[in-house]
């Protein structure tokens, strides 16, 4: 089923057609959520809304753009707004949620079996810290980092979704791998990896 057919059956209130947006759809949503929320729970209910809202405003899609261009826009919406408005308490939460859950694992990798646990010690601090670097981009430059580098859209697809010319997400782009190269050289100098 296509995107257009699902419109229009969603359109007509058509549960199936609910069923197939959600099946379709679902995966780019959740990590489109992830990538700018770092934590899989919120994601995944902030996915949830995403669809809801999607169902309840069908009728106000124009199909000026595409229906995946539409749910990347709420999604990151819908993304920032629950980071703004859980920032301070959700933060303390999730950063000790996930150090507790990174102290799990680094233990499980201490002790397996594997013929290299120091290698893929190193590749989860280093992935941790990389993270945390594209955490601490402003919030437009990390939208448009993780629609690239993530979501693999083009400059074209993740102006549209930011309502925002070509030309402004390179730049976006542009000052958010100026701003990790800075922070990684500096911890690289500083050899926290």
């Amino acid at each position: 089923m296509s995107d257009t057919e699902i419109i229009k059956q969603l359109q007509e209130g058509n549960e199936q057609a609910f069923r197939k947006l959600v099946e379709t759809h679902q995966k780019l949503v959740v990590n489109t959520c992830f990538g700018l929320v770092h934590n899989r729970e919120d994601a995944e209910d902030i996915a949830q809304d995403v669809f809801i809202e999607v169902f309840r405003n069908i009728d106000r899609f124009r199909a000026e753009s595409k229906l995946s261009t539409w749910l990347y826009r709420i999604a990151v919406n819908r993304s920032l707004n629950h980071i703004r408005d859980n920032k301070k308490q959700k933060w303390f939460q999730s950063f000790e949620d996930e150090v507790t859950e990174k102290s799990k694992k680094l233990q499980q990798l201490a002790t397996s079996k594997s013929d290299h646990p120091e290698f893929e010690l190193e590749n989860k601090q280093r992935a941790l810290i990389l993270h945390e670097a594209i955490g601490s981009l402003p919030k437009n430059q990390q939208v448009a980092f993780t629609l690239s580098k993530y979501e693999e859209l083009s400059y074209q697809e993740i102006a549209e979704i930011m309502e925002l010319s070509v030309s402004s997400v390179e730049s976006l782009l542009f000052r958010a791998k100026k701003g990790l190269q800075k922070k990684l050289y500096s911890c690289y100098k500083k050899k926290c990896m």
